[in-house]
């Protein structure tokens, strides 16, 4: 059963926004989103060069830890998302950059409350975990975002953009986040990166959520109701399940790159700090740029081939060539020819991120919060496997193997596209 796409119908009962304004907020959304992954980025960092370095935690012990923001995120993904469709982007997204930025502060004071590394690791699976509770909403109220605010040619473009904003936070993480760590500490360095994320969600109430339309008020218990079932009906959708089944196999080996890249080349290929910090910031920042060409190029492609070849043709060049590059990185020894080849590969990857996105908000129609929680949960499942099981199969495949796996996964992803149909804008 087909859910009938409404959302320029919700927008229209609002006051619409000028043409300037919309693109305001595409950036202050942009802003917002490279904000939050910078502050789930620092971890990461921090992981690497402190709490395996110094601090006496495994591999192992810290992949469960970047899982528990995974699992806690992923399970409350469709409540996030149905928040956002019942309470309106503008509140939900504020409310985000308080919570999570207070949490990310108050990861610093695991200093003072832990001195062995045991009761380093209970304290952070528990922030962590909180941590991934109050980012749940952010993407399926970014996407929301776009689709409030933007006339379907501009949909891609603004989903790219966005979606770019998340890997230029997590691309200026290793230096920023690792300048700040050098001069003040790392305790001092969440405080601060959360500090910075709490701000910004007074700006976004201040300057973005006056200009976002409301949320419709429901006229009676049945209209909820009605409201909810069209949500639910969405998981009869079989174009919504493979959607989300290609974007969990784009996740995998996307999530492996975010949470070990720094780890694969200070500890695998020997590099520096500086080299490794410097080689990350270019590799993400090109995944960055690929997720904007991405945005444009799926509008021009659309427009010459048709909605479903233009969307098709994008992810399936991106997931199946990112996935060659990478493998062919691994390969290699030189330091520079890791760094060039996983960088083009990245940027492959990133040309895919705004069609999911599109695609799933137009497939939810007035439930398009809830069709994008539900594409990132299944999303996230694919992609916080891979921070737990890679390191398991790095100790039989070794570190090229185990990266080999994932290029195969998101191949085979890319694949998934053949039986996917977008629908019509």
């Amino acid at each position: 059963m087909k859910v009938k796409s409404t959302h320029m119908t919700d927008t229209s009962a609002a006051s619409s926004p000028s043409s300037f304004d919309r693109w305001r907020i595409v950036v202050l959304l942009m802003g917002y989103t490279a904000l939050a992954h910078f502050n789930r980025e620092g971890l990461a960092v921090a992981g690497s060069e402190v709490f395996i370095k110094k601090l006496g935690l495994s591999e192992v012990e810290m992949g469960w830890v970047y899982t528990s923001f995974g699992i806690v995120y992923t399970t409350l993904m469709l409540l996030g998302g149905w928040l956002v469709d019942r309470f309106g982007s503008a509140r939900v997204l504020t409310l985000l950059g308080l919570t999570m930025g207070t949490v990310v502060a108050l990861t610093g004071t695991l200093t003072w409350l832990s001195n062995t590394p045991a009761s380093l690791f209970i304290g952070l699976l528990l922030l962590r975990g909180l941590t991934g509770a109050c980012s749940a909403p952010l993407h399926p109220g970014a996407a929301h975002v776009a689709s409030d605010l933007m006339p379907d040619r501009h949909r891609a473009t603004a989903n790219g953009m966005r979606t770019a904003g998340a890997l230029i936070g997590i691309a200026f993480s290793y230096p920023i986040f690792g300048w700040l760590m050098d001069t003040f500490g790392w305790p001092w360095a969440f405080v601060v990166s959360g500090s910075a994320l709490i701000v910004f969600g007074v700006l976004w109430k201040c300057v973005a959520s006056p200009s976002l339309p409301a949320p419709q008020p429901s006229a009676s218990v049945a209209t909820a109701e009605s409201d909810s079932r069209a949500a639910w009906l969405l998981l009869r959708q079989g174009n919504l399940w493979l959607l989300s089944l290609s974007y969990a196999a784009y996740s995998y080996l996307q999530y492996l790159f975010f949470y070990w890249l720094d780890y694969y080349f200070k500890m695998v290929l020997k590099v520096s700090d500086a080299d490794s910090r410097r080689a990350s910031f270019y590799i993400f920042l090109a995944m960055g740029a690929g997720m904007a060409i991405g945005g444009l190029s799926t509008g021009v492609l659309c427009k010459r081939l048709g909605t479903i070849r233009g969307r098709r043709c994008i992810v399936m060049t991106g997931l199946i060539l990112g996935a060659l590059f990478a493998r062919l990185g691994v390969q290699m020894d030189d330091y520079l020819s890791v760094s060039i080849c996983l960088a083009i590969s990245m940027c492959l990857l990133g040309m895919c991120e705004g069609v999911f996105w599109t695609t799933a908000t137009d497939i939810g129609g007035k439930a398009r919060g809830f069709s994008g929680a539900f594409l990132n949960t299944v999303g996230n499942i694919g992609g916080f496997i891979a921070p737990v099981l890679t390191p398991f199969l790095a100790e039989s495949m070794g570190w090229p193997g185990a990266i080999s796996v994932a290029c195969v996964i998101a191949g085979l992803g890319g694949l998934i596209w053949f039986w996917i149909k977008p629908p019509p804008t």
